[in-house]
């Protein structure tokens, strides 16, 4: 490593080691008193986060793996969570959606820095039927349809005046025709296994509470007529 090299590390460093975290007032969370199902906290702790300002608090980071059972992640929005899960939306023919396809089971993370919350969610996933995805396509923007119909996420670009004729393209054709079909568009939904939250504490006394469904539960609650919140869900701390 040359000098300048080396000054550039430590200057990174210097950087990273003066950042601070949670120099707000948190709030309080008590974990006796949350839902016996984890959706409504969820839904609460959305509306506490926006409410609080933090910046785009409906994107989160989607875990999944490869052929090779590697790991990839990245960050993207969240279109819906209900009774089903937690839905997102992306081409089939994508990196994630090919990795879904091989294996059907994928992480959700959220972080939201104005409260010091997380959520975590992990489960199996499925793909909506195409009448719901394209449902989902035509609910969103013209810009959004323009970015679905050039398609080819993930494959290499040649170049990026290939990109701006592609996406001029799409553009013209999403104006002209907003009820443009894109076969490849998937709507996908994570059907929660465990769901975790996290809320910050200034002591880094951290609160952890884990909701976590055994194997066949979901099937002998429709055998026994239990819903989740009558006993599906069991609720434990975790050690921070």
């Amino acid at each position: 490593m040359t000098d300048a090299d080396a000054s550039a590390q430590q200057s990174f460093l210097d950087l990273l080691h003066a950042q601070r975290v949670w120099d707000i007032e948190l709030p309080a969370f008590d974990p006796a008193a949350a839902p016996r199902d984890p959706l409504p906290l969820f839904h609460s702790w959305f509306a506490e986060a926006v409410a609080a300002g933090q910046v785009e608090p409906h994107t989160m980071t989607l875990a999944t793996a490869d052929a090779q059972g590697l790991p990839d992640v990245r960050t993207l929005m969240l279109h819906d969570a209900d009774e089903r899960g937690w839905h997102f939306a992306t081409h089939a023919t994508s990196a994630k959606g090919r990795q879904l396809a091989g294996r059907p089971y994928a992480a959700l993370g959220f972080y939201w820095p104005a409260q010091g919350r997380q959520v975590r969610v992990r489960g199996p996933v499925t793909a909506c039927s195409a009448a719901e995805s394209r449902a989902d396509l035509h609910a969103r923007s013209t810009g959004a349809l323009a970015s679905a119909l050039v398609g080819r996420q993930s494959e290499v670009l040649g170049s990026s005046g290939e990109l701006d004729r592609a996406s001029d393209a799409a553009w013209d054709r999403a104006r002209e025709e907003p009820d443009a079909e894109v076969t490849s568009w998937t709507r996908y939904v994570v059907e929660p296994r465990e769901v975790e939250f996290f809320q910050g504490d200034a002591r880094r006394r951290h609160i952890r509470l884990r909701y976590r469904r055994e194997a066949g539960a979901a099937e002998a609650a429709e055998t026994t007529g239990a819903t989740e919140s009558g006993g599906v869900w069991q609720r434990e701390l975790l050690w921070p």
